[in-house]
């Protein structure tokens, strides 16, 4: 494959905003009114800040590099997030310094407890987390590179957030039918799937302008505007 001067900083962006959204997700925030408590409209993860950017430079990925190098950064995405999720469990499984564990302004245990409780994992959160993330990306690059040849690269908006809206809707679904099934009324679990679904798609639909001037910028620096006429579209193929 051709080698291209900002392909590791897009890729690098993709990656950092997934590792960043999966460590913040354990904190749910309140949206539409501060100081909460006063009309707060909606409870979602933190994550939502940070996780849609991996969205939205998927798209630049596929729009300018093509669904073939998406696809390997979606892949380094994946492995990343698979070996920071390793490690952050082993160093909870290592013994805590005495003097750490039991400090000025924590009780006994209490640090090993808060390290535990922020960044443990459960095997059903990882699972669900794991594949909703391949899904929804691979969703989103196919969908937009089907609709950039239908096109014939006209309508960039129409295609990026027609794009989000598919892939945030496998994500959003996927993720919380795995991680709460059987722990929340199937009401309450179309409520949350539904409400992270269109939070991120409008979020990336705002972002729009701000996803012209980075294609744009990529499409005359790299020289390069890639149309997937030809593309074997099957995910599993990481080297092409």
């Amino acid at each position: 494959m051709r080698a291209y001067r900002y392909f590791p900083f897009v890729t690098a962006i993709f990656v950092t905003a997934l590792l960043v959204s999966n460590i913040i997700a354990v904190k749910l925030a309140a949206f539409g009114a501060l100081p909460v408590g006063e009309g707060v409209v909606l409870f979602l993860p933190a994550a939502v800040i940070v996780f849609p950017i991996s969205y939205i430079f998927g798209d630049v990925l596929t729009e300018v590099y093509g669904y073939a190098r998406a696809r390997q950064v979606i892949w380094i995405g994946f492995a990343c997030n698979l070996l920071a999720v390793a490690a952050i469990a082993v160093a909870g499984l290592l013994p805590p310094a005495p003097f750490w564990n039991a400090g000025i302004y924590a009780t006994p245990g209490e640090a090993q407890q808060a390290y535990q409780a922020i960044l443990g994992f459960t095997p059903r959160l990882l699972l669900a987390s794991f594949v909703a993330y391949l899904f929804g990306e691979f969703l989103n690059s196919f969908v937009l590179a089907k609709l950039k040849v239908a096109t014939r690269g006209r309508h960039l908006w129409a295609r990026t957030i027609g794009s989000t809206v598919v892939g945030q809707m496998a994500d959003s679904g996927i993720f919380i039918a795995l991680a709460f099934a059987g722990t929340l009324p199937a009401a309450a679990l179309t409520q949350l799937a539904v409400t992270q679904w269109l939070f991120k798609s409008a979020y990336e639909a705002l972002a729009t302008p701000f996803t012209y001037l980075v294609v744009n910028f990529l499409k005359k620096a790299e020289n390069e505007d890639h149309f997937d006429q030809d593309t074997n579209f099957n995910p599993w193929m990481v080297v092409e």
